[in-house]
């Protein structure tokens, strides 16, 4: 069974061979000696680089939400979502989402500087297929942990 964390790696390791790919061809550009080819290598090697710092920051954001929901788990406070209906695709339907936001924004209100509840709002905004605001709550979380 593939995992997220296996996924992740086998993209990981195709991300990499395409920055070695990239890099070379930056090289390449670059003993043309050409100022055009010169300044479009520079360009190009830039690139893998920062490819490696936002997979560095990605990993590591994967790395610190993992081990939150490791804690929760630990002390029996991982939230159970399994019994939410879902739609044939496997997502939670959309009543069913939103209901659950709002029981885990009410704990929020009540505790706003528990990561835990930062931690259940990031995975009810992701149940309702909002990504976005459910990384921000997460980075909110993980920032309070570390306090």
């Amino acid at each position: 069974m593939i995992t997220a964390r296996r996924m992740a790696v086998v993209l990981t390791a195709a991300l990499a061979v395409y920055f070695v790919l990239l890099a070379g061809r930056g090289i390449d550009l670059i003993a043309s000696g050409t100022v055009v080819g010169v300044l479009m290598g520079v360009a190009i090697l830039l690139l893998p680089v920062l490819g490696v710092i936002l997979t560095f920051f990605e990993w590591r954001f994967g790395a610190q939400t993992e081990k939150l929901a490791r804690l929760l788990d630990d002390d029996g406070e991982f939230p159970d979502t399994s019994a939410l209906p879902r739609r044939p695709s496997g997502r939670v339907e959309r009543d069913a989402a939103d209901a659950y936001f709002a029981e885990r924004k009410q704990e929020l209100d009540e505790a706003p500087e528990d990561w835990r509840a930062w931690f259940k709002v990031a995975q009810a905004y992701d149940l309702a297929g909002d990504r976005k605001r459910g990384r921000e709550a997460m980075r909110k979380a993980i920032e309070l942990q570390l306090r």
